[in-house]
């Protein structure tokens, strides 16, 4: 089992992005509940980012939305990083 680790920027953008998606944060939960089970499984379609953000994995909330976020596996913790649209997470 994973531990999520949240820092207090990504949550200021967890609040910002809930209140514009208010119907999304049982979507969030159900994600971040799969991720600490297992980040790897299929359906979360975990994959590596390239550029700017070497280094940093994503994952798919919807089909439109993503969660950045940093594996720090030998300490087994997922660092959630961002949260928003395409475009906004790889910004």
């Amino acid at each position: 089992m994973y531990s999520i680790i949240t820092p207090e920027s990504f949550l200021r953008q967890a609040r910002a992005f809930f209140k514009r998606h208010p119907d999304l944060k049982e979507r969030f939960k159900s994600t971040v509940a799969d991720l600490q089970k297992d980040p790897f499984a299929p359906h979360l379609r975990l994959h590596p980012l390239k550029g700017r953000l070497e280094g940093c994995h994503a994952c798919s909330l919807t089909y439109s939305y993503r969660i950045t976020l940093t594996i720090a596996l030998v300490d087994k913790e997922l660092i959630l990083l961002d949260i928003g649209s395409h475009d906004e997470v790889y910004r």
